[in-house]
């Protein structure tokens, strides 16, 4: 048999063993599936490890006072869940030290509050989009009067958090026990529905001491949305007032990002810009520290399924510092801004 036709049967054999497009397809998604749920077995090796080493975990001490860390305007990093400013707060929080970036959003705002002295008796606070967060039962414990909102539940772009348990529709899943006894907690803690997109007239009064958000104006259809939110909450703080807010962060900084939708992705030249817009009204964004050190939680970005309880294998946590969102790789930013003072 000429060598010619041998080489054309062996390519026909080839070809016929080859998979079709679709079934290419099926294969490649299963194999990714299992390259996820290998990095995040790698991911949560990693973090025993930490917890082992006593760096964070169930078995490390939770301070019972805070101690000042001189937060300005920050990223979510590893060094801050292994400080012992977070793992003041877990206390009060009722858990561990653990590295995900919403135990460290709620971690900032208090230590925040805290240094600038308005986690104390006689202070008033405005939070935004509360769901069913743990900060307002923490602020009241403190003797901190509370106005909790969150967007009406008749409200079609409430589906989703309904759906996920974030959403809240009053102060009962507020309340937390083993903080203060419910006559207090009812007495500092009150509920309002609220668009932050269209703050109502009466809440914009200069009445409150403190505002905040956490990981909400993300969520409100653009980045121009989510600036507008914060330039609209400051009118609600008296002089000298403070606003602590946490939001997503594209830490591609000069590439694309999300700019349109139920989830945007601010960049480092929003929040310049979100700067520059506060500071020409006179108040004062405190300086964005985002030039750190990375530690190795800070280089492991997760990828989704983030829920629990859908992976192959079983349950695990890896580090959540890091997370792809939609391809882009992000993380929690804080931000921190004083009201104008009252001329003299």
């Amino acid at each position: 048999m000429p060598l010619r036709m041998i080489r054309s049967l062996a390519r026909a054999r080839r070809r016929a063993t080859l998979p079709q497009p679709a079934e290419w397809l099926r294969l490649q998604a299963r194999e990714l599936d299992m390259l996820r749920w290998t990095v995040k077995v790698l991911g949560a090796d990693m973090v025993q490890r930490h917890y082992a080493a006593g760096l964070a975990g169930p078995h490390v001490p939770l301070p019972e006072a805070p101690a000042p860390a001189g937060l300005t305007s920050r990223t979510c990093r590893q060094t801050d869940i292994e400080g012992a400013w977070v793992r003041h707060w877990c206390r009060a929080l009722g858990t561990t030290p653990f590295y995900h970036r919403k135990l460290w959003e709620d971690c900032f705002i208090l230590q925040v509050l805290w240094e600038h002295g308005k986690l104390q008796p006689g202070q008033r606070a405005l939070g935004f989009a509360v769901g069913e967060e743990p900060l307002p039962a923490i602020l009241a414990s403190r003797g901190v009067e509370v106005l909790a909102t969150d967007i009406a539940a008749e409200d079609a772009r409430a589906q989703d958090w309904i759906a996920t348990g974030q959403h809240g529709t009053g102060t009962d899943r507020l309340y937390r026990p083993h903080l203060s006894d419910r006559a207090e907690f009812d007495r500092l803690v009150g509920f309002r529905s609220v668009d932050m997109a269209a703050l109502p007239e009466d809440l914009q009064d200069g009445s409150r001491d403190i505002v905040w958000s956490a990981c909400s104006m993300e969520h409100l259809g653009s980045h121009e949305r989510g600036l507008a939110f914060v330039e609209a909450a400051m009118r609600c703080l008296k002089p000298g007032g403070i606003a602590v807010h946490t939001t997503e962060l594209n830490l591609d900084a000069a590439g694309e990002t999300l700019s349109q939708g139920s989830t945007v992705l601010f960049q480092l030249r929003h929040l310049e810009a979100l700067a520059a817009r506060l500071g020409a009204l006179g108040h004062r964004m405190l300086v964005l520290d985002h030039a750190h050190h990375p530690g190795i939680m800070d280089q492991f970005v997760d990828v989704p399924p983030f829920e629990e309880g859908r992976v192959p294998l079983g349950h695990l946590s890896p580090p959540h510092l890091r997370l792809s969102i939609a391809g882009y790789p992000a993380t929690s930013v804080g931000i921190v801004v004083i009201a104008k003072e009252a001329p003299p």
